[in-house]
């Protein structure tokens, strides 16, 4: 089939990747000219593990070009992609003015019957505006198609190229035939095709990112009641996930969810329902809960030191990205910690295996940006683990003993468990269980 995604950030690049991938002819289209220039040479702008092969791979087979001409690429299309930004205004609400404006570009370009696809995370009802927004300027046929995505980084390329569910939100039979050919061979193991209204396909990306949402915050408020109580979140969480009603991921405790997705997406439908008079008060605690669940570190760290014994201390910050695997920094806890703890006077040795450039975008020289993990320990007061980087997971404990002033380490991830842990004589501080000090 011959396809047109437009916009080549994150979604759009494993999208039209994967679908060329399968012997589709792929142009993504962008308005940054040295950004398509890039790709054309083969230079990916984001970190996604294994897509750099299939990227690759499918330039030199000639079925994934890049081009900043729109015209070009929708008249040689008969499927068309929009997978562009909708960051959150100032009330929270989804900015749609992105997608309207293509859409109606799209009016006055189309010459015969296309299918233009929401990839994007929209609100319900944007599929009706974005078939208006060309019908202003249009009298061929199309179709508008809503079909959100599913994809989590650090895992996108499996997730497209084995999904769990493809989700189509469609009235239309000829649409239907279309995208049912365009993703047979992503479901030959029998994984559903959902075909749905288009507002109930908008609806479900926004509820399947909340709930998840919702499950990390309910399972952080329970680590920090089992600290009160002394209990060992760890337990519970094994206890809990065992019941298949249940299931055992999203169960494990932190310092909140970040990235570009969930608390966009929470804070979108939170908006979307007051916008209907409609009010979801399990999300207004959810958006609260995971504001101070990102800096309960900070709380940790001060119980230890005392709030106003922060000023000159160094700390070293192991991960910055909001997840591994990803180098995304949107959101991310460690950012919010590293905030607080600068204003506090406090000095930041960072390492993170692929989020330093975009974090030094942000920062500057306010912090110190170290080559590995064991470089960001020397001569620091003590260790802040932000994000779950395999690497991070077995580390030298008797290097790191050295290198720090004081063995104390503040893990918003629980990486190690208590009973190793404890035979390092380290001061721990985790999340949801008992804290380890040598005094």
């Amino acid at each position: 089939m011959k396809i047109a995604v437009v916009g080549t950030g994150y979604v759009v690049l494993v999208t039209g990747t994967c679908f060329a991938e399968t012997g589709n002819d792929v142009i993504c289209v962008d308005i940054d000219a040295n950004k398509v220039e890039s790709m054309k040479n083969g230079i990916i702008p984001i970190f996604e593990p294994h897509l750099d092969v299939l990227f690759n791979r499918n330039i030199k087979a000639g079925r994934l070009e890049f081009t900043t001409n729109l015209k070009a690429a929708i008249d040689v299309s008969d499927i068309i992609f929009l997978a562009l930004p909708t960051p959150p205004g100032e009330d929270g609400s989804a900015d749609l003015s992105y997608i309207l404006a293509v859409a109606e570009e799209l009016g006055h370009i189309m010459t015969d019957y296309k299918v233009i696809i929401d990839k994007s995370t929209v609100p319900v009802g944007t599929s009706d505006k974005v078939r208006a927004a060309i019908e202003k300027n249009s009298t061929v046929d199309f179709d508008v198609v809503s079909n959100p995505e599913f994809l989590r980084e650090g895992f996108a390329v499996d997730d497209f190229m084995k999904p769990d569910r493809v989700v189509i939100g469609t009235s239309s039979d000829k649409a239907t035939k279309i995208l049912g050919d365009l993703y047979k061979p992503f479901v030959r193991q029998g994984n559903p095709i959902l075909f749905m209204d288009e507002r109930s396909a908008e609806l479900t990306k926004y509820a399947a990112n909340s709930f998840l949402a919702t499950k990390i915050t309910f399972m952080n408020e329970i680590a920090n009641f089992c600290e009160i109580v002394g209990a060992d979140v760890d337990m519970v969480r094994k206890g809990m996930g065992t019941d298949t009603r249940i299931g055992n991921r999203f169960l494990f405790p932190g310092i909140g969810y970040g990235g570009s997705c969930f608390p966009k997406d929470v804070q979108a439908l939170q908006l979307s329902g007051e916008q209907n008079a409609f009010s979801f008060k399990i999300l207004d605690a959810v958006l609260k809960t995971n504001m101070r669940q990102r800096v309960i570190l900070v709380d940790k760290i001060e119980s230890h030191y005392g709030a106003n014994n922060i000023e000159g201390k160094t700390f070293a910050v192991w991960g910055l990205a909001f997840k591994p695997d990803t180098d995304d920094i949107r959101e991310a806890p460690a950012l919010y910690i590293i905030d607080l703890l600068l204003d506090a006077g406090a000095n930041i040795k960072a390492f993170d295996p692929e989020a330093m450039n975009n974090v030094e975008k942000k920062y500057g020289d306010k912090i110190t940006y170290c080559s590995n993990q064991y470089e960001a320990l020397e001569d620091a007061d003590a260790l802040i683990i932000c994000t779950e980087w395999q690497v991070f997971r077995t580390p030298d404990f008797e290097k790191m003993g050295e290198l720090l002033k004081e063995k104390i380490i503040f893990d918003g991830r629980n990486l190690f468990e208590l009973n190793e842990i404890e035979s390092k004589n380290f001061d721990y501080y985790s999340i949801g269980r008992k804290t380890l000090t040598q005094k």
